[in-house]
């Protein structure tokens, strides 16, 4: 009863600061669901909803306390109903088998992929004679042909390879399927062939003619910045990419500048923190109107109204989302008089956001948004009890820029490390020298740009702008070429980045000496993460390639092929090599048969028919990896693309094999294949 006593005053302690706790409680309902391995069902969601709301009414019942106590579980599931009622209203059908033939829809848009082709999104889909309940509703398209000009609202047809979404490359890894899930994507392809338009977009353009729009302002800046800052413009204003180059874009994440590609918290806040401050000095300046008319909420309107054109001109996607949430949140708070950068008002924005994209908990751009929101409030609040800070005005603000970047960076690099395996080691240098630009050339110059566009004279302002640009990849290009400019970092394990994530928040939220109890979690997790083990054995999902962890690293079967694998297998490694260069370390590496010797065991990797068919030998203690169909008898543990195909790809640690399947379970984006893994076109 001591300790209940205890626990109760702990809580009274922190009435008037549980708020913020409120997207937390939300998010690990929202992670539960996501972490299981099975589809739950009708009586499990009944049971969560009567659960949530008792708990609700014994929140208004029981002591101050413990009434907070249970309006967090009562949170908790109702973050497990939002993410399991999402993912059954996106649902739409799949693809399950490999297609080859002709497909037709109608763009809606357009972006680069890895290898810098043009990719489509495309819906009102017609795949060959595939019935409609089993089309997908909308496909993406990496194009490697020339083609010509295309614009969205065109309908196109071709054709094409495609594909189910693929799952993860390792066990545990980003499950692509979910993510496709989530988007709409029934499949993923590639096309090799002209692409022939069959309808032009004045006749399809319904449903996307602000897409129209953006592309056309995007061919409208990149015709006055031609090049690479061009390209960067239109990737700033309308957050149309496919005008930059590939060289471009490592440059930008080498040196961590490429957060200033995406429309994200960074340039809403920047482009309507401009509006705010010109119109409030602007109408300050009127005696007449500032006498009159509260000038600061005006201001904060026009701000709030530009940030709508900025979303809808950017094509809403789920970063601008957030952004456009979180300074909607800040300027509705200045309506109202109430404080408008505070903790509370990061929890309402995290509380929309997760409502309506439950999803988006997953990302590392909701990670890293409000994990550097929330550190950056919470710090720069708790200095605030310390007074004001010394020195001339230059100096605080100097001062207060490098904290801002030194605390943003710490705060997200734990995320970036988890997510990307990489570390830009001059990442703080880069931005204390790029994001004043943005902020007082780039994006006030886009502005400006697009109040004299109606008078034709917005290449004024793109000329300024396009000498800022320039400033920024000039430093990118300096500060990626340095020596040891990127580190890489070996992938965690999938409770690390949790554990850190609420120790943090325990840090920053609970209110007294008690908050230094989540260092604890954080140092737990980094001890973790550096002492975990990669897997012995990666084996593809489509048989085409091998990797095995040798003394040196680990060693691949192929020099060539399966590229976005071989890179992702190294990455989570913490290796920075090539996939030719771990290639070599393959012993022997020569011919379509590959061998290399494991304690107790052999792996063989075969390549092709031939191989496949002269192949004969299956003894115990064998491991046989083929990218074709096997028919062999022995002692020997064969993984060909039959067997794959139900697995996924595979991890082998002591002697023990792990699935993708198996650590997915059965879920909504991972359903149990009911197809073939090729159209009767193909067999």
């Amino acid at each position: 009863m001591r300790v209940l006593a205890q626990v109760r005053l702990a809580l009274l302690n922190q009435i008037g600061f549980l708020f913020p706790w409120s997207p937390v409680c939300l998010g690990l309902g929202i992670g539960l669901y996501f972490g299981l391995r099975f589809e739950p069902e009708g009586p499990l969601y009944l049971g969560l909803a009567v659960a949530g709301l008792a708990l609700i009414g014994l929140g208004r019942v029981l002591p101050a306390g413990w009434g907070a106590l249970a309006i967090g579980g009562a949170l908790v599931a109702a973050g497990f109903l939002l993410a399991g009622a999402r993912a059954h209203m996106v649902a739409e059908p799949v693809l399950s088998w490999r297609y080859y033939g002709p497909i037709e829809g109608r763009v809606v848009a357009m972006d680069r992929s890895a290898s810098d082709a043009l990719r489509l999104t495309l819906d009102q889909v017609r795949v060959g004679d595939v019935p409609e309940y089993r089309r997908p509703q909308r496909i993406r398209l990496s194009v490697h042909s020339e083609v010509g000009p295309i614009a969205p609202g065109q309908r196109i047809m071709t054709t094409a390879h495609l594909s189910p979404p693929q799952g993860p490359v390792e066990p545990g890894g980003f499950d692509f399927r979910r993510h496709a899930w989530f988007q709409g994507l029934g499949a993923v392809g590639y096309t090799r062939v002209p692409v022939m338009t069959i309808a032009p977009p004045q006749d399809a353009v319904q449903g996307v003619r602000v897409t129209a729009i953006r592309m056309a302002i995007s061919d409208h800046v990149r015709a006055h910045l031609p090049g690479e800052v061009g390209g960067f413009a239109a990737a700033v204003m309308t957050g149309d990419r496919s005008g930059m180059g590939q060289d471009t874009l490592d440059a930008l994440r080498a040196s961590n500048l490429a957060h200033l590609l995406a429309i994200s918290g960074l340039h809403m806040g920047l482009l309507t923190g401009f509006v705010f401050m010109v119109c409030r000095v602007g109408l300050s300046a009127i005696p007449a109107l500032a006498l009159r008319v509260p000038v600061r909420k005006f201001a904060a309107g026009c701000a709030l109204l530009a940030a709508v054109i900025y979303l809808m001109l950017s094509g809403g996607n789920v970063a601008t989302e957030r952004a456009f949430v979180m300074v909607s949140v800040m300027f509705g708070a200045v309506l109202i008089d109430r404080r408008a950068i505070s903790l509370r008002a990061v929890a309402v924005a995290a509380l929309i956001v997760l409502t309506l994209r439950p999803e988006t908990l997953l990302s590392p751009g909701f990670q890293m948004s409000f994990a550097a929101t929330t550190a950056l409030v919470a710090v720069f609040g708790a200095l605030r009890d310390f007074g004001p800070m010394p020195g001339p005005k230059w100096s605080k603000a100097a001062i207060g820029l490098l904290m801002s970047s030194a605390i943003a960076g710490l705060a997200t690099a734990p995320i970036g490390a988890a997510h990307f395996n990489t570390m830009s080691h001059y990442g703080l240098l880069a931005n204390l020298l790029s994001v004043p630009v943005m902020g007082s050339i780039v994006v006030p110059a886009a502005v400006v740009a697009a109040l004299l566009a109606p008078f034709r004279l917005e290449w004024i302002a793109l000329e300024v702008m396009g000498l800022g640009l320039c400033w920024i990849l000039m430093i990118a290009e300096w500060v990626s070429g340095l020596d040891g400019s990127q580190g890489y970092v070996v992938g965690p394990p999938w409770f690390a980045l949790p554990m850190i994530a609420l120790g943090a928040l325990w840090l920053a939220l609970w209110q007294g000496r008690v908050r230094w109890v989540g260092v604890a979690p954080v140092v737990l997790a980094f001890v973790l993460w550096t002492s975990g083990n990669r897997p012995e054995v990666l084996i593809a999902e489509s048989g085409g390639l091998v990797g095995v962890m040798t003394t040196e690293g680990r060693a691949l079967s192929k020099e060539k092929g399966s590229g976005f694998v071989a890179t992702v297998w190294l990455e989570n490694d913490g290796d920075g090599l090539t996939q030719g260069q771990a290639a070599s370390r393959w012993p022997g590496h020569a011919g379509q048969v590959q061998r290399i010797a494991l304690t107790g065991a052999e792996v063989i990797h075969l390549t092709g028919k031939r191989a496949a068919l002269e192949f004969d030998e299956c003894n115990t203690g064998q491991i046989i990896v083929s990218s074709v169909d096997l028919k062999l008898s022995g002692g020997c543990t064969i993984f060909d693309p039959d067997r794959l195909y139900e697995t996924g790809s595979l991890s082998i640690s002591g002697g023990k094999i792990t699935s993708s399947a198996e650590r997915i379970g059965d879920r909504l984006w991972s359903p149990k294949s009911t197809g073939t893994r090729s159209n009767a076109g193909n067999q």
